[in-house]
């Protein structure tokens, strides 16, 4: 029996760095690094929870090739559970070009290949009921997936007892509800980004988003909102967000699945919302420090060193958006009431409301 079953999208990620601006048609650019990595958010964020200590198993299909080859030895070779990763013999694996620029933002080139032909009846149902979480990894690019088909399978899961989570990637195709709809009464953890949210629901303030989810019948929502960390709400009405943390960004690739992997990982501690989005950030923050979209995760340990010293990364009020502000902190014990706040602090807060990371 495994922790947690990472069905969803395998991918060969190339990527080239710095990339800051694009060749002049039909002419050359020189790259200082190019590197070939897993990506795809089944493998990252499985990846992400074997180096956490998890025990994972993988389910999704890559093509007879050289890259296919590429991510099973992987995902192998990093301790994961690859009996239900099936091989096509028509579709190439699934592959990325990513251009990473030089302050780590990231863009894309990208082929569905055989991540288009998974089907539900390809999922082994003893596989998905014998977890205690199943993960959802990469809706809205699994056309052979998505849709009341995924949430067939999301639905078995849930009626043998099983956790279950959704994480969505950008939907090129815009058709995000129509694909997504079906699944969110089937989900009790919703990760995605705020952007992706936003698009999914038609709603600009993260509480505003993650209520019309709620209101579709989604449990958690962890709204994934990249540099100001991410926004929680819980179905009983529980709202906060929580910072990222300082780190040297080499990287921003992969630091949504690294997110993912740390929610879930706290999920299977059963720690409170609080403290499982602050580890979750923690994972994000050290994802980003390496080149690749899982190379920066550290240990479940580690991890923790880490948060005892981490700085939140905070430059601005967010108590609008938040019934929160972090200040870094005036209240903080022992310290003085300094008014050394990053932000000028908005008026609202008392020491008794104050969520900060330090508080």
């Amino acid at each position: 029996m495994s922790d947690v079953v990472c069905l969803g999208i395998l991918v060969a990620d190339v990527l080239g760095r710095p990339v800051d601006e694009w060749p002049e048609r039909g002419r050359l650019s020189l790259v200082e690094e190019m590197t070939l990595h897993i990506g795809g958010c089944a493998a990252n964020t499985g990846i992400g929870l074997a180096r956490l200590g998890a025990d994972v198993a993988v389910v999704g299909k890559v093509g007879r090739d050289g890259f296919g080859d590429f991510v099973i030895h992987t995902l192998r070779a990093n301790g994961l559970n690859v009996d239900g990763v099936l091989r096509d013999d028509q579709a190439n694996t699934s592959a990325t070009m990513v251009m990473v620029a030089s302050d780590g933002e990231r863009s894309f080139l990208h082929h569905i290949g055989a991540n288009a032909t998974l089907k539900p009846e390809e999922v082994r149902q003893e596989v998905v009921a014998r977890t205690k979480i199943l993960h959802y990894a990469g809706a809205l690019v699994m056309p052979g997936f998505d849709g009341p088909p995924a949430a067939s399978v999301l639905e078995r899961a849930k009626r043998a007892g099983v956790t279950t989570c959704l994480d969505t990637v950008w939907d090129a195709t815009g058709r995000w509800m129509e694909l997504v709809g079906p699944c969110l009464p089937h989900v009790d953890i919703l990760l995605p980004s705020l952007d992706e949210a936003i698009m999914l629901v038609g709603k600009e303030e993260p509480a505003d988003v993650a209520q019309a989810l709620h209101d579709r019948g989604v449990g958690t929502v962890a709204l994934k909102m990249g540099e100001k960390g991410c926004y929680v709400s819980s179905a009983s009405g529980q709202a906060f967000q929580q910072p990222t943390f300082e780190a040297d960004v080499v990287d921003a690739t992969g630091a949504g699945d690294a997110f993912a992997a740390g929610f879930i990982r706290g999920v299977l501690e059963g720690w409170d919302l609080e403290q499982t989005a602050r580890f979750a950030c923690a994972v994000g923050a050290l994802c980003v420090t390496a080149l690749g979209t899982t190379a920066g995760v550290r240990s479940f340990q580690e991890t923790l060193e880490f948060l005892k010293q981490a700085r939140p990364e905070v430059d601005r009020c967010v108590h609008s958006s938040a019934v929160g502000c972090w200040l870094a902190c005036v209240w903080r014990p022992g310290r003085q009431r300094t008014g050394r706040a990053r932000f000028p602090v908005c008026g609202k807060m008392t020491p008794s409301t104050c969520r900060c990371a330090m508080c």
